[in-house]
């Protein structure tokens, strides 16, 4: 048999080792506590699954959804503009099975074999793994701790810019957490202006910014939609993951064609998860507010209790990630990530896997409750791992 020799350069996902060790120390009985994978564990709110009764009635409900609703698009345009100030049309506007689906096939559309495409190092796998897959050629920019995390454009020469056809920026940011303000969208208009480079930008944690303002849309910034659109997603506001309903919304040119292109390979979002969104949001709100505050809490939590048994970490900004660079001792975020793992049962993901400048990093998803967090903090003191 042969098979892809692009898809056999990939490595299997980080994830998958951590997950099979954890599965070996639970069958030894031992106490795992998981920090790997960000997914929420908040209820949804009732008022949102509540429609999806209407499914068990109304079998028409869940066969494809070819189209997006008028229902849904006119309520993505009234929440951007409630929530962001920022006006959309329906021609702005498609829907896609969650904002990691997005990224993966939105270079697809746009660029050809060859084409360079800037992405973040260190930044979440997707962003890079979409375009290589697409066959474009992968152009780094350093994300910098000393710039708190936000690109720095005189870091992308101009020759590299030139020939630059797209570029995906993603604040809040997963794996580092940091937040950009409307005067950092400014300059990233204004620099794929400069160059005709197209903006993808990632804004799935927009609800979860802790000690400032609320996360903004970057398409709130004048022209951004001349240059780009934004992936905005119910996943993580709304602990809605598994129904995987999120939105690329933007310029319309670039809609047109990914929805020309999605249409080759997906039959759309069913009626009834449309009508969920639709539910989650027109109806209250107060679960923004919530999950904001319970995440914050559990970032305190975690952050000060590791502060507190001498692992000096900073305080995350946004997203429901926190990003901590290793203990001293180590050189190697994977030797740390495991010996974690073996020692305490504490998992986490090496920040190696995100990229090289994410070696001497590792990050945890805040998905555990405060008083099992305390439980973690306590049990990595215990073993005397960071000292």
């Amino acid at each position: 048999m042969r098979f892809s020799t692009s898809f056999g350069e990939i490595k299997t996902n980080i994830l998958t080792e951590l997950d099979n060790m954890k599965l070996r120390l639970e069958k030894e009985g031992r106490d795992v506590i998981n920090f790997s994978i960000g997914t929420p564990d908040f209820k949804p709110d009732i008022h949102a699954l509540e429609v999806l009764k209407d499914a068990i009635e109304n079998p028409e409900l869940i066969k494809y959804g070819l189209y997006d609703s008028e229902e849904l698009i006119l309520a993505v345009i009234a929440w951007y503009k409630r929530r962001y100030k920022t006006d959309i049309s329906a021609e702005n506007i498609t829907t896609i099975n969650g904002s990691q689906e997005g990224m993966a096939h939105i270079a697809f559309p746009i660029c050809d074999r060859g084409d360079v495409v800037l992405v973040p190092n260190p930044g979440y796998q997707v962003f890079s793994f979409g375009p290589f897959m697409a066959g474009a050629e992968l152009v780094t920019y350093p994300m910098k701790e000393e710039n708190d995390y936000l690109i720095d454009f005189n870091d992308i020469d101009e020759d590299t810019a030139r020939k630059a056809k797209m570029i995906v920026v993603s604040y809040p940011n997963n794996p580092v957490t940091a937040t950009a303000d409307y005067a950092f969208y400014e300059k990233l208009v204004y620099f794929a202006k400069k160059y005709d480079i197209i903006v993808v930008h990632d804004n799935a944690y927009s609800e979860l910014v802790y000690d400032s303002e609320p996360g903004i849309s970057f398409l709130s910034v004048p022209r951004a939609m001349d240059v780009g659109i934004e992936f905005n997603s119910l996943s993580k506001s709304y602990n809605l993951t598994g129904l995987r309903l999120s939105f690329a919304i933007g310029n319309k040119e670039i809609i047109k064609r990914f929805k020309a292109f999605r249409s080759q390979i997906d039959y759309g979002i069913c009626k009834a998860i449309q009508n969920v969104a639709v539910a989650a949001l027109n109806g209250p709100q107060d679960i923004l507010d919530r999950n904001r505050k319970m995440y914050k809490e559990r970032r305190n939590a975690l952050c000060i209790g590791l502060n507190e048994i001498g692992w000096k970490v900073p305080f995350s900004k946004g997203t429901m990630f926190t990003w901590f660079p290793i203990p001293e001792k180590f050189s190697s975020s994977k030797e740390f990530a495991f010996k974690l793992l073996e020692e305490t049962g504490v998992v986490c993901v090496p920040g190696e896997s995100f990229g090289s400048l994410g070696e001497g990093y590792v990050r945890m998803a805040l998905v555990q409750s405060v008083d099992t967090i305390k439980k973690a903090v306590e049990k990595i003191d215990t073993s005397g791992i960071i000292l």
